[in-house]
């Protein structure tokens, strides 16, 4: 005759304690691995021969709501402005421009003219109005 038991030995392994612990060694060591090296990024910074600054004028493009385009206070028809754009920065060596567009001027024509300017290698700056808080 065979007998069976019928409770079986399980082995188990509670491991609810174990994740308080790696927790905590995992926060111990982002708490660490931080302040063993607070500077990550060695930086050779480029240092001046000479104290002088040169100084840029750099053009001022203007757009208003209406689409009329000026540069330096100079009326320009749209057509022409890349023309005359390339004209106006003959001889710089870092030519930038300052755009000053209308808020209601659609993102199109903006990008248009930044892209003129990048066919150009003009560094375009958008000027903004600080906000009032």
């Amino acid at each position: 005759m065979k007998l069976k038991r019928r409770t079986r030995v399980v082995g188990e392994i509670y491991t609810a304690s174990l994740n308080d612990i790696m927790f905590f060694l995992l926060l111990f060591f982002l708490i660490t691995s931080t302040l063993a090296t607070p500077n990550v990024l060695k930086l050779l910074l480029p240092s001046a021969k000479s104290s002088s600054q040169s100084v840029k004028h750099p053009l001022t493009i203007s757009v208003t709501s209406d689409l009329q385009y000026a540069i330096n206070n100079t009326s320009v028809p749209q057509e022409q402005l890349e023309e005359i754009l390339r004209a106006s920065i003959q001889g710089q060596t870092d030519p930038t421009a300052l755009l000053k567009v209308d808020k209601s001027v659609q993102v199109q024509n903006l990008v248009d003219l930044l892209d003129v300017g990048n066919r150009l290698r003009i560094k375009m700056v958008l000027a903004t109005q600080t906000s009032k808080q």
